[in-house]
């Protein structure tokens, strides 16, 4: 018999809002983003990172304030759903069964949202309930960290850790909205304002040269915690990030993934320090450890490579960890990430590198023996900036309410 070819094309569109003070109830952005089609009340179910609630102590009563003087348009189901933040959540099956009970009590179905508020992680298991219970819920994400504002947040994957393996678990589903208060960052501690940072550096160092020498301009003022700078470079990492899903393969059906520059070994960090090591932190040091490996393979110019390694130390991030240098078997254990990397793609193995700042190539092998040497040097740089740095301040906590 004569075989059926089906062939149809599906149109995905959302936004990504920048805003103050969201659940002030003067603020209409979360009440017209709900209210698009619906003539009824929509019913709003609400997932908080708890580190968020515990440093926002008035969220909570804000959202219900909120949707109380929005009631013709917004029905809150139920209180908001606390969990871990952190990849703590995602390594917890019971934190995503509790998320899909909830859905399932509170009667959350494919016309209500499932609003998820908190960093990357959080962001990432809620994302994740949504796509699968129902096979979709609306999904809006409220990203609390630079890192979730400027990258994680704004795309279209969804995950779960499995197996040892980070993001094992996962759909391709994007939100129907992503909204960015900036008063969500002021709580961060200094160690996670940084991190974000290496996501902007990622994706500039790959596909624009001026978006790199902005970043080099106002490294100090991010240091420092200027608001202004933060805001300039949150928009555009994520303007970046959106132009790049849009472009050609949003649901990686390839073996390229040119955003991950400076993950294989990033994510493959993470696991080996049991994620005390955040995310931004195992880019930064992934970044460094492939444009130095860029360098020995005669890549990238040594002026390049410095310029790059003293930005991500300028800004506060390490470019060096104990565990680059863990082994197994007499092999780095770094190493496996590549493996892993080329297993959770598929297809040959795809790596991007630099051969000068903005300008990234594709490759498709690894020298293992110049990785070893690569880490030596990265452990060198780190011994040196280590001595020449004076002992920075303790954390800075800033109190925000709603």
């Amino acid at each position: 018999m004569k075989p059926i070819q089906q062939s149809f094309a599906v149109q995905f569109e959302y936004g990504i809002y920048f805003t103050q003070n969201l659940f002030q109830t003067d603020n209409l952005l979360l009440r017209s983003t709900v209210q698009k089609g619906n003539t009824t009340p929509a019913k709003l179910f609400f997932v908080i990172d708890n580190g968020v609630a515990e440093a926002h102590p008035y969220l909570t009563q804000a959202i219900q304030n909120y949707t109380s003087a929005h009631a013709d348009a917004l029905k809150l189901v139920a209180e908001p759903l606390l969990i871990p933040g952190g990849e703590e959540c995602k390594n917890n099956p019971e934190v995503l069964q509790q998320v899909l009970e909830s859905i399932n009590q509170h009667g959350i179905c494919r016309h209500s949202y499932l609003v998820a508020i908190g960093g990357g992680a959080v962001l990432d298991l809620a994302g994740f309930a949504a796509a699968i219970a129902h096979r979709g819920i609306r999904h809006i994400r409220i990203p609390t960290t630079v890192l979730s504002q400027n990258d994680s947040g704004v795309g279209v994957k969804n995950s779960m850790n499995a197996f040892g393996k980070k993001n094992f678990l996962g759909t391709f589903a994007p939100p129907v909205a992503v909204i960015n208060d900036s008063n969500f960052l002021l709580t961060l501690e200094d160690r996670d304002w940084r991190a974000g940072i290496s996501e902007a550096v990622k994706v500039a160092l790959i596909k624009d040269t001026a978006f790199y020498q902005s970043i080099k301009a106002d490294a100090e003022l991010l240091k420092q915690r200027d608001m202004a700078a933060m805001s300039r470079l949150i928009h555009r990492c994520a303007e970046m990030h959106v132009e790049h899903i849009g472009g050609g393969d949003p649901f990686e059906f390839g073996s390229s993934r040119p955003l991950d520059f400076g993950h294989w070994a990033a994510h493959k960090l993470e696991q080996l320090s049991e994620f005390n090591l955040r995310h931004g932190e195992a880019v930064a040091i992934g970044i460094a450890l492939d444009v130095v490996y860029a360098k020995l393979k005669g890549m990238l110019s040594a002026d390049a490579c410095d310029d790059i390694v003293e930005l991500l130390h300028s800004i506060g991030l390490a470019v060096y960890d104990e565990h680059l240098a863990t082994e197994e078997n007499k092999q780095l254990s770094i190493l496996k990430g590549l493996t892993e990397f080329r297993e959770h793609l598929g297809g040959q193995l795809t790596i991007m590198l630099l051969e000068g700042i903005g300008h990234g190539v594709e490759v498709h092998h690894i020298d293992e023996g110049l990785v070893t040497a690569t880490v030596k040097e990265l452990k060198l740089m780190q011994q040196r900036f280590s001595a020449s740095t004076i002992t920075p301040p303790s954390e800075t906590q800033y109190v925000v309410s709603f």
